[in-house]
């Protein structure tokens, strides 16, 4: 039964989404609505990542908290640099970082954490080499993006997750 629906109940949210959204009860648009999160449950069981243990939940609190900041903080920096973009000497660029971290589970958190501060995105990721691209709006000193995701975000992800 597992295999046919992996996800029960995430298979009756979307059909309670689908009637909701058709504002019809037919047994047309029911067998549609029922079919469409069946397909979406497979889809899903198909991308579903290995799965990981949190190991050290004291460090994700703490990686957490640093996380908010980082972007509380990031938020100030980008709107200064959108508000007074009369400022020169700022350049965005690219940095190739070499990661240690191999947990895909890890590296998706690197991901969001990386994206969900203003001013950086995470744009590549090379898995043979392990190696990331991020784009960074505004760059000033190389080493120092290097130290910051390597030392701030790399390695407590590392005592969480590997």
């Amino acid at each position: 039964m597992r295999r046919l629906l992996p996800y029960p109940v995430i298979w009756a949210c979307l059909l309670l989404l689908w009637v909701l959204l058709n504002e019809s009860l037919s047994p047309g648009s029911l067998l549609l609505g029922a079919l469409v999160a069946l397909f979406a449950c497979w889809g899903l069981a198909l991308l579903r990542p290995p799965a990981s243990r949190l190991r050290q939940p004291a460090v994700a609190m703490r990686l957490l908290g640093m996380v908010l900041a980082d972007i509380f903080r990031s938020n100030i920096a980008v709107a200064r640099i959108i508000l007074s973009p009369q400022q020169h000497g700022r350049r965005a660029g690219f940095v190739s970082i070499s990661l240690e971290l191999r947990d895909p589970n890890g590296l998706a958190v690197l991901a969001c954490i990386l994206t969900a501060a203003p001013g950086t995105a995470w744009v590549d990721f090379d898995s043979a080499e392990g190696t990331l691209l991020l784009h960074i709006l505004d760059l000033v000193d190389k080493e120092s993006w290097i130290g910051i995701v390597k030392n701030r975000y790399e390695r407590p992800l590392m005592e969480i997750f590997q």
